[in-house]
């Protein structure tokens, strides 16, 4: 077991993390700097991974839990970077690519020096909170922030885009930026290799249609059948966006294209 690095959550990101990089974890609640600097000195970790976040059921559901949402999404995050700079430890935050306004036909893929623009999500502002903080903390204390964006993993799990996807069965059709787990995790060990600070995209290149991905699944289950829905009549406030990979394609880390993961994605989800 690698005692050196401690990962905070034990959600969705946080359990996968633990079992691929085989570190020690944490559950314990994280509500003031003297609750995380226990968890320092009870591990003594050299870098800690913060995936603490709440969501809820989904983004609408922070609307109605404001105090867990700021604790968990903007102060523990600030708190954490205080105890990195302090201690002098690395610290890795796992943040979100949901914090843009986008225009499909005048944008390019948005990269990590453009200012976070979207607000009208309360879970979309908590997740700004803390990155602006931390973003600027980063030029001076060791810092990263790994954007992720709509994560789809080869095995099943409620927060999994396919998952969400087989349950719902209307879909939207817009292209998408996509973390595909296994190919975070390795991006994940390349930016720790390399000791990376700042703000990162880590997602696959290209915009996913979520059709495209359900047209694989199909392949395997013939019986499954969707609908394709306008964005707009669904009157839902949401980000879709696509980000840009070229900061960590520069960074030595080979990107693979969203498209070409999706057999291999669901070829191994089927099997579980």
């Amino acid at each position: 077991m690698n005692k050196k690095i401690l990962i905070l959550g034990e959600g969705f990101l946080g359990r996968r993390l633990r079992e691929e990089l085989g570190c020690i974890s944490s559950r314990k609640k994280i509500y003031s700097y003297k609750d995380a600097e226990r968890q320092l000195k009870k591990f003594k970790p050299r870098t800690i991974i913060n995936c603490i976040g709440h969501v809820g059921r989904n983004v609408d559901d922070c609307e109605k839990s404001i105090d867990k949402t700021l604790i968990a999404n903007s102060f523990v995050p600030l708190i954490l970077a205080e105890l990195a700079s302090r201690y002098k430890i690395k610290l890795i935050h796992i943040s979100s690519g949901c914090i843009f306004h986008y225009n499909y036909k005048k944008d390019k893929p948005l990269n990590e020096e453009k200012v976070p623009d979207f607000f009208e999500l309360f879970y979309s502002r908590a997740k700004i909170y803390s990155e602006r903080a931390l973003g600027l903390l980063s030029k001076k204390f060791p810092i990263l922030i790994i954007r992720i964006r709509v994560p789809l993993d080869n095995r099943p799990h409620p927060r999994n885009l396919l998952d969400k996807l087989i349950k719902y069965k209307t879909i939207i059709d817009l292209p998408n930026s996509v973390t595909y787990i296994p190919d975070f995790i390795q991006a994940l060990r390349h930016l720790m290799a390399k000791n990376a600070r700042g703000i990162y995209n880590v997602v696959n290149k290209g915009g996913l249609r979520y059709p495209e991905l359900m047209c694989v699944y199909k392949r395997y289950f013939p019986r499954y059948k969707y609908r394709i829905v306008n964005f707009n009549d669904l009157n839902l406030v949401r980000t879709n966006l696509v980000l840009s990979t070229r900061k960590l394609e520069k960074s030595g880390f080979k990107v693979r294209n969203v498209h070409e993961v999706l057999e291999e994605c669901v070829k191994e989800y089927v099997k579980y």
